[in-house]
């Protein structure tokens, strides 16, 4: 099941069309992965640098589709505030040029940056996704703490969005805020507390995000645009240390419900996607969340249309392996890749 071993804090990783794999570390390097493993030296040269404070540093790499014409991947990262907020840090995206041998990233542009910048170093977000039409989504956390949170709900940040823009960081016509005044044009949906896991359904297209709730609560969003998933003025989680309700409970009008949640025991939800491969043909259609808190991969058995699914079953799979999964994705050969979090950590394959 060891597939690379070596890594340091890992957050993200992607896959290459030759087979090779891409791999971030959080305190700020780019690993290169051989198709049989091993662990390519050195780091990938010219990538931003990186605040790697608390939870923050080098997060996700999404590999471009069109990666054999335009050689572009991206990184998600939390970049320093200017000197007169250096305690501040914010999200941002780079697109850089792979070379041919992989050793560096070249015309590395920053094509999107939070918006404001905050001290904390929590709930942070940063997982990307790329639609077929090329555009890109990026979530965004609301930062944790009090003053912070509740501007998941203000349209004017950044903060506890869902973010969409195209490749050279413009914002799409469609996006649904670009009319509204004062309120920021690449928001694609707004409310969400810590949502570490995006992706496309393979079927409908629509965005599925999974998200950190706080003690409990932890959801799964089918994830639409202009829609409002309620943090922090509801929520099936409670506050950290005395339980306490968050806000106006679980519901309220003009506000999302989840597909499904945790309650009362987090999983700490990180990556997820439905499994569309040939390799484990029971499982073709399931709906998978690697787990922070769980230390397992979650299946979710899902029934009826793609655009409105019910949860059918829900399983953890693999704790007694014991590792936290900070990312978990299907392969190009149909195989699903698990990364662990810490240090050592590694990259896990599971085989038919």
């Amino acid at each position: 099941m060891n597939f690379a071993t070596g890594l340091e804090l890992p957050w993200g990783i992607g896959f290459l069309p030759d087979g090779r794999l891409l791999a971030t570390e959080r305190p700020g390097r780019l690993r290169v992965i051989s198709p049989q493993g091993q662990l390519v030296e050195p780091a990938v040269a010219g990538v931003p640098a990186v605040d790697h404070r608390e939870h923050g540093g080098l997060m996700d790499v999404l590999v471009d589709r069109e990666f054999v014409h335009n050689r572009h991947v991206y990184l998600s990262y939390t970049e320093a505030g200017t000197a007169a907020e250096a305690d501040h840090n914010g999200m941002a995206v780079a697109r850089g040029r792979l070379s041919i041998d992989a050793r560096a990233l070249d015309d590395v542009q920053v094509i999107f940056r939070q918006t404001p910048k905050a001290r904390s170093g929590e709930n942070l977000g940063g997982r990307m996704a790329q639609a077929v039409d090329g555009t890109l989504f990026l979530t965004l956390g609301e930062r944790r703490e009090d003053a912070e949170r509740v501007k998941a709900q203000d349209l004017s940040t950044h903060h506890g969005k869902v973010i969409r823009i195209r490749t050279d960081g413009t914002v799409p016509v469609g996006n649904p805020f670009v009319n509204t005044p004062g309120a920021r044009p690449e928001i694609w949906s707004y409310g969400h507390r810590n949502p570490q896991g995006i992706f496309l359904h393979p079927e409908s297209g629509e965005v599925w995000t999974c998200e950190h709730g706080p003690f409990g609560g932890d959801e799964v969003n089918i994830t639409r645009p202009g829609r409002n998933y309620g943090w922090p003025v509801i929520s099936h989680g409670c506050e950290y240390d005395s339980c306490a309700r968050i806000g106006e409970g679980h519901a309220r009008d003009g506000m999302e419900q989840p597909l499904t949640h945790w309650v009362p025991n987090a999983i700490a939800p990180s990556n997820c996607f439905i499994y569309t491969g040939e390799r484990y043909p029971a499982w073709r259609g399931d709906l998978f969340l690697g787990s922070l808190a769980g230390l397992a991969l979650w299946r979710l058995e899902l029934r009826g249309p793609a655009t409105e699914p019910i949860v059918a079953r829900r399983e953890p799979l693999y704790q007694e392996l014991g590792h936290r999964i900070r990312d978990a994705r299907q392969g190009p050969d149909g195989r699903i890749y698990l990364l662990t979090d810490g240090a050592p950590a590694s990259i896990l394959r599971l085989e038919a």
